[in-house]
């Protein structure tokens, strides 16, 4: 497949909410996410992939290698032995052709499909909303006219619970694996019979011919997974794994008649039990819990049903924004892709996929603050509980732990904090999350400082730690002090580092109150106003006058000391120098002031949004995104730190970051320059991309990065799914170009669209009500609304509050006036 066009690879099934891969061989691993609440799998286009509860380091279920030779071995498979020929409906790992291939990745579920000689053999792959348990439901099918007796093996490689340690202690893991075996149920149990409370299990509804749970015994010594020798022979070894690798395979001898079908269930399950019930009997678990889950799921009836159910699930959640306009592209973004890619960042920030591991991370607190604008409209009771998880790694002082892991909910010491930016986005998502639903008690709520239930403060009163945090942390230009590093971890002016050992972002060999940050101060004017504004709306006018006031003194701090001519500087290094200015000699301008300083209007009445903006526009702007700086870096800086030790064009220095690329769309929302915003969105939209090879990575899914124009292959992207670019999109598109925003009193409408839209219709539910927004532009302008009827009747001001109608809420917007 040499053709640069999506449909070289498969394509999108609106109705179905799918995209459909109809070959194998992707220019990299197309993966979807199963899962919803606790239990998650990340599964490719080939079944590859893992699965884990809640934590995929200290909780990964099955085992998965990285940067592995061939990509992307190891997962979930399922051989069919026919005769002399053994193949997988999936290609991998035996990679033997197929008569027909496809993979539809669907919401929540990925159904895998392939037909060899005959046979045909459809897989579909699910997790059920609120049950720890991955579903595959298998059905074969003989097309031929001949009767067939084949052989159906299963296999998965148990990871031993911690994925760091799993790929690092041998000398102790090679002695641990222990499984159980009953029926057609296979155990992993390794360390349950010490500090453990949890087992995994692996089930078959069949009889079974045999199994395995010996890797070695499965495969032989020396094959891979594309040959193993159980498939090979035809015979399963009846292997009880001892120490080395455990696995899970089931063996199952099928007979079909010409057009008979025949389909099987197969379970992963994962159970914790309370100390005081973990055993049946001495050395056997108790397999109560597993009985139970088996029985909820184990036939095909109740694998159907479930199914049934998770499309009411997606179907409900996605019915909370549905967008009709002009292009099925916009329209396939707004309705399906991008929401349903919030939800995945919602669950793993930035901890699982094929370009993180799992292991490292955590969950972030800027990544998770901001992963919730697009999310809120999804289930707001779980972004409630988030905030307020994340509001708990809070010190007093306001600053926080820069990551906190998910199982324990505790922040990660290891990394610690001082990264300047992070206490801001706690307003962000706050403030966003009471526009969205107008739950205002969770002002009232007590949360720990530091994870100490001893020492709690309300939620307010977190949020003001937060908006101090920056007045009190401030360098000589009266501009916040960056620390370690703002929301680009890469530039670090505190660091200094010539040791190769030393991390970036946890070293700061020359900390002091010097180096600043412009970044953080147009973010500051832009969520210190909302933090005044929520302050003025609750009644308390003297602290909105306290914040206001600094807010003005930041903004006049900003155009004093950080304007550059042309635009926005980036920030002070630690000796005081210009960082993004036109005077240095490689990186003049950056992308995060000047969006940010843009969103907050900082300058606008002076024109110094406008110039910021059009430079942007002239330096940093390519077919395939905004950069983050130009010209980029071409050799390391002492005083800058990571982001100068990436080669030019990517990452940091001088890729299209594309997480801030929103910033600047918004910005020219600021403008009201609707043309150039949509311009943006669509470089950056998957939807919208058709060189497929040239990206890599799914077509339905947001990238992290794309190489930037100084790059060797421009348009290259790495890193997808696992990044703010998902939510700060769904944001930038729903809210400042649809224009449908979220306020306090009610929905403030302010579109600013393309100059061509005629107009275009939204469902949105809004606090309970279903409202129905049709706008129409029949001036062609790009900004300025004329009027507003709600249910026929005429609407003063732009904001309309939906509390008085009914259910159904039928809003008219007609645009016009100077666009």
């Amino acid at each position: 497949m040499t053709a640069d066009n999506a449909a070289s690879y498969g394509f999108f099934d609106d109705e179905n909410r799918e995209y459909v891969v109809t070959e194998p061989r992707t220019p990299y691993p197309w993966i979807n996410y199963l899962g919803s609440e606790n239990f998650f799998s990340l599964i490719s286009n080939t079944a590859g992939g893992y699965s884990f509860y809640r934590d995929a380091k200290f909780r990964r279920l099955t085992r998965y290698r990285y940067n592995n030779v061939p990509m992307d071995d190891g997962g979930r498979y399922f051989y069919i032995r026919d005769g002399e020929t053994i193949w997988n409906p999936g290609w991998k790992p035996t990679r033997t052709e197929l008569d027909d291939y496809s993979c539809r990745h669907g919401m929540g579920y990925t159904r895998v499909a392939g037909a060899k000689n005959g046979l045909h053999c459809d897989v579909l792959f699910f997790v059920p909303p609120g049950d720890n348990v991955e579903i595959q439901k298998l059905t074969l099918r003989n097309d031929s006219q001949e009767e067939k007796q084949v052989q159906l093996f299963s296999l998965l490689e148990w990871c031993l619970w911690n994925a760091e340690d799993d790929t690092t202690n041998f000398q102790r893991n090679y002695s641990t694996g222990e499984v159980e075996v009953e029926n057609s149920t296979i155990y992993h149990k390794t360390e349950y019979r010490e500090r453990r409370n949890h087992y995994a299990f692996y089930h078959c509804n069949a009889e079974l011919a045999g199994f395995d749970t010996s890797r070695d015994s499965f495969l032989g010594p020396y094959n891979g997974f594309d040959q193993p020798e159980a498939v090979t022979s035809g015979k399963p070894g009846n292997s009880i794994a001892h120490g080395w690798s455990p696995i899970a395979s089931h063996a199952v001898d099928i007979t079909l008649a010409p057009g008979e079908s025949r389909e099987l269930v197969f379970l992963l399950g994962y159970l914790e039990v309370a100390e005081e019930h973990k055993w049946e009997s001495p050395g056997v678990i108790n397999k109560a819990p597993a009985h139970e889950l088996i029985a909820r799921y184990g036939t095909v009836e109740q694998a159907d049903a479930s199914f049934a159910e998770l499309g009411t699930y997606w179907e409900n959640l996605l019915g909370g924004f549905q967008l009709q306009s002009h292009d099925p592209r916009l329209d396939r973004m707004v309705n399906i892709w991008n929401q349903y890619q919030c939800m995945v960042t919602f669950n793993m920030s930035r901890s699982a996929s094929f370009f993180e591991a799992g292991i490292g991370r955590g969950m972030g607190f800027r990544d998770s603050n901001q992963d919730l604008l697009g999310f809120f409209h999804l289930q707001p009771e779980r972004a409630r509980e988030r905030i307020l998880d994340i509001a708990a790694t809070q010190f007093e002082d306001g600053s926080v732990y820069h990551q906190y892991q998910p199982l324990t909910k505790r922040g990660n010491a290891a990394i610690g904090g001082n990264f300047n930016d992070d206490p801001l986005w706690l307003i962000c998502s706050t403030t966003a999350y009471l526009r969205e639903t107008g739950d205002f008690s969770i002002l009232e709520q007590q949360v720990p400082f530091g994870n100490d239930e001893n020492n709690c403060a309300s939620m307010l009163e977190h949020l003001r730690r937060s908006f101090d945090h920056v007045t009190n942390n401030l360098g000589p230009h009266k501009l916040p002090l960056i620390g370690r590093a703002d929301w680009n971890d890469c530039l670090n002016l505190n660091c200094f580092s010539t040791d190769p050992n030393e991390s970036f972002q946890t070293t700061e060999n020359k900390a002091g109150a010097i180096a600043e940050s412009l970044m953080i101060a147009g973010a500051f004017v832009l969520y210190g106003t909302e933090y005044t504004d929520l302050c003025r709306h609750l009644g308390d006018d003297a602290e909105a006058d306290r914040a206001g006031a600094a807010v003005r003194a930041m903004e006049q701090a900003v155009i004093e000391h950080g304007w550059d001519g042309e635009w926005f500087l980036r920030a002070y290094d630690a000796a005081g120098n210009k960082v993004g200015s036109n005077e240095n000699e490689e990186s003049k301008i950056f992308i995060e002031s000047q969006g940010f300083c843009a969103m907050a209007g900082i300058g606008l009445e002076q024109g110094l949004v406008e110039k910021s903006l059009d430079s942007v526009q002239e330096h940093l702007d390519t077919p395939y995104g905004i950069v983050l700086n130009y010209p980029a870096f071409t050799r390391y800086h002492l005083e800058y730190g990571e982001i100068s030790t990436y080669p030019p064009g990517y990452k940091e220095n001088g890729g299209i970051f594309c997480h801030n690329n929103p910033w600047v769309m918004i910005g020219e929302t600021v403008l009201g320059r609707g043309d150039q915003a949509y311009d943006y969105y669509c470089k950056q939209a998957p939807a919208f991309q058709d060189h497929v090879n040239l990206r890599k990575i799914e077509p339905y899914a947001y990238a992290q990065m794309v190489a930037g124009k100084e790059a060797p292959l421009p348009g290259e992207a790495k890193n997808s799914w696992l990044t703010g670019t998902a939510a700060w999109n769904y944001h930038t598109i729903t809210e400042h170009i649809l224009g449908i925003k979220p306020r306090f009193e009610g929905l403030l409408l302010d579109p600013c669209i393309p100059t061509a839209w005629q107009g275009y219709t939204v469902q949105r539910q809004f606090r309970g009500k279903q409202a129905s927004i049709r706008v129409h532009n029949p001036d062609g302008v790009s900004k300025g609304v004329k009027r507003i009827t709600l249910n026929g009747k005429e609407v003063a001001g732009q904001i309309v509050d939906l509390s008085a109608c009914g259910d159904s809420c039928e809003i008219e917007v007609w645009m016009g006036g100077a666009g």
